[in-house]
């Protein structure tokens, strides 16, 4: 059983084998992928070695104090969070093999063609459609709110295959090239100025089938691998103590004592225990994930992150009076990352109004907790047994 001691003896001979001071960057990442130092938790061959998640740290401090490089997880964050374990779990070995290598290595960007113009918080009513044609299937409709998809080499999709039947029950998973015919990217300009959101057209865009995961017709299963750990990849980050939004506040708060109020010291103390206690909350999370899949746990930690950051941000903006009203730059920018603690604070406050709504609206995650965790009764559905092509849109 690979334990910290043979990981330590692993991560050194990879060290010495690759030097990252003589090694270039993607050289790297690939030679630490092959060596199942990627992620330890992964089989054997697919980047890892399985050991116990909980030892992925003891690699980590190890690459970090030899200055190795990371594979820059902010801006690959949709393929390591959400495709990933869902390439895992419903994935054949041949699409493993294909598909794992690139994505961790930052070679290959990934988005997700989930939401629809008709079919945001209610996913499952989503009608975008992928019709049978052959050895393939050919996909029409409209996806929005695709985060990367202006960098994305590969999208993971949700589609209708039969409007006969109850909306959950007739979609299908496939992984979409954006690079193929019938792919078009638009921006969607956003509250801050930039666009790093999009719309995505698919016109008689073909799909082998041996680009769908898990079976025809399940796809709506397959799809809570990756919505239960999106949430866990937005509210679950490991964050230093003030890590994220916290963290620009309180370093005002202590450089600037001109700014203080009673008021605002008080608020940004209920706030900043807020904010400890999600992050020691995030921890206990990770830990359960050691032993099993995520749950829906991760829809409260990703609850609390977005009411965090929107109160934190509007409490910083408060804190700076006019000077939390100017903006840097309203420069139409088609970013590929998300950077709240790296810009000022009206990027904060306005960027952070988005958190309500991306990963899961904060109306649909309350009902998953409230259902799913508390075990309380659900909400009526008329539409439980009715075919999708009978409802009413």
């Amino acid at each position: 059983m690979t334990d910290a001691a043979e990981l330590k003896r692993r991560t050194a001979e990879l060290l010495a084998a690759h030097p990252p001071a003589t090694t270039g960057r993607a050289d790297f990442l690939k030679a630490r992928f092959d060596a199942g130092l990627a992620w330890v938790h992964y089989p054997e061959g697919l980047g890892g070695l399985g050991a116990p998640r909980s030892l992925q740290a003891v690699v980590d401090t190890e690459l970090e104090a030899a200055g190795a490089p990371d594979n820059d997880p902010r801006r690959i964050g949709i393929g390591l969070g959400m495709a990933a374990p869902t390439i895992l779990r419903y994935g054949t070995e041949e699409q493993k093999q294909q598909y794992l290598r690139p994505l961790w290595t930052g070679e290959e960007v990934w988005c997700q063609l989930f939401s629809e113009p008709g079919a945001g918080s209610d996913l499952a009513a989503l009608g975008t459609r992928a019709v049978r044609e052959g050895d393939g299937w050919v996909v029409n409709g409209q996806k929005v709110w695709t985060s990367s998809a202006h960098v994305a080499r590969w999208a993971i999709l949700i589609a209708r295959t039969d409007p006969d039947v109850p909306k959950h029950a007739g979609i299908t998973y496939f992984i979409c090239d954006m690079t193929d015919p019938g792919v078009e990217v638009r921006p969607l300009r956003q509250i801050t100025g930039e666009a790093e959101f999009n719309e995505v057209f698919l016109t008689d865009v073909r799909i082998p089938d041996s680009r769908r995961l898990g079976e025809v017709g399940d796809g709506w299963r397959v799809a809570q691998t990756t919505l239960n750990n999106e949430r866990v990849a937005i509210g679950g980050m490991r964050l230093p103590r003030e890590g994220g939004m916290i963290g620009p506040v309180s370093k005002t708060w202590r450089e600037r004592p001109e700014l203080r109020t009673h008021d605002l010291h008080q608020r940004l103390l209920k706030l900043w225990v807020e904010a400890e206690v999600a992050r020691l909350t995030g921890e206990r999370l990770r830990q359960q994930l050691t032993v099993g899949q995520p749950g829906p746990e991760g829809s409260g930690m990703k609850l609390a992150f977005a009411r965090l950051n929107q109160e934190i941000s509007g409490l910083e903006v408060e804190l700076l009076g006019e000077e939390g009203l100017l903006y840097e730059d309203w420069t139409m920018r088609r970013p590929e990352l998300v950077d709240f603690t790296g810009r000022d604070a009206g990027y904060r406050y306005l960027r952070s109004k988005g958190n309500s709504i991306e990963g899961g609206t904060s109306e649909v995650l309350l009902n998953i907790v409230a259902e799913r965790v508390l075990g309380l009764p659900s909400e009526p559905r008329t539409d439980k047994d009715v075919a999708w092509k009978d409802l009413a849109r």
